[in-house]
């Protein structure tokens, strides 16, 4: 397993990379759209601009977005009293500056981490999580998320979710333009048009595809590293343990949780919707939960 340094290098290189081919793509897209319907160049470098912008907005203002998707609020410190403790504790004994708190209004048990550095990192809590876990095994949790903060896990998630939700985006007002855009002009276009159209159809149709297959790139042995990490930093694994056990147990689905955001939490959101077949853990963003505490328990 490599070590924290090459983890965090890594995670820096890919979310520079995933942001050029999401320009890249987006690009693409627009140009076999331009292609299809007789739309001047210029689109073009609409595309181009429209794309970069959204990358550097993904960068720079990815944990505020996410946190409006999540309907988050910010931590109470009267009220979300232990939440706040704990984390003051871990971030001193990590070294790190204390994360910003949010709180999502929902008793589902879950939390995620988000921000573009060590200095604008946020780490967000349901209700449901800081009502059903004891102080040591919030610990567990809170400390999973700071190591994604500083694995800079956290960086390379949020910039996913702000972009695949953009590629869904394109994907869906694609295959609009596609089915109720002006025919007309394919027609006059004769085969060529027909083959453009093939085309961006087929791509439209793909795109939510790639948009997931972007998320699993991230690699869902980063939740190993991240439970590895808490372990380090607390010396307790029972801690986690019995914080994921209480978790994988509690069928309650996450509301706000959305296609886009669902990799940035602990444990799948969508609990109740899984599906019970064996290629459904081809696409799951998160490992098996029996396997991340059988990982965690060989460390007891």
């Amino acid at each position: 397993m490599i070590n924290v340094y090459e983890q965090v290098d890594r995670n820096k290189r890919r979310s520079f990379f995933i942001m050029a081919f999401f320009v890249i793509f987006i690009t693409s897209v627009v140009w076999l759209l331009a292609k299809a319907f007789s739309y001047g160049p210029g689109i073009i470098g609409v595309a181009l601009i429209i794309s970069g912008l959204m990358s550097f907005a993904s960068y720079w203002w990815s944990d505020k977005i996410i946190l409006t998707i999540s309907r988050a609020r910010p931590a109470n410190k009267k009220q979300d009293f232990q939440f706040f403790t704990v984390a003051e504790n871990l971030s001193l004994a990590t070294q790190i500056p204390m994360p910003k708190l949010y709180v999502i209004e929902d008793s589902a048990p879950n939390a995620f981490a988000t921000g573009r550095d060590l200095n604008h990192s946020v780490v967000c809590a349901t209700t449901g999580l800081l009502a059903k876990l004891n102080r040591t095994e919030l610990e567990g949790v809170i400390a999973h998320e700071i190591s994604h903060i500083r694995n800079y896990d956290m960086l390379l998630m949020s910039i996913v979710t702000v972009l695949v939700g953009m590629v869904v985006l394109i994907s869906d007002w694609f295959s609009r333009s596609l089915w109720y855009g002006n025919r007309s002009r394919n027609r006059e276009e004769g085969n060529s048009g027909a083959i453009f159209l093939i085309i961006g159809l087929v791509l439209a149709l793909l795109s939510p595809l790639v948009a997931k297959l972007i998320q699993l790139s991230i690699s869902r042995r980063r939740e190993f590293m991240a439970d590895a990490s808490a372990v380090m930093i607390t010396r307790y694994p029972n801690g986690l343990i019995k914080a994921l056990e209480k978790i994988s147990v509690d069928k309650e689905p996450l509301e706000v949780a959305n296609k886009a955001t669902a990799h940035l939490y602990i444990v799948n959101p969508f609990k109740g919707e899984q599906a019970k077949f064996w290629l459904s853990n081809l696409f799951n963003t998160h490992p098996p939960m029996e396997e991340r505490i059988k990982a965690l328990k060989a460390m007891v």
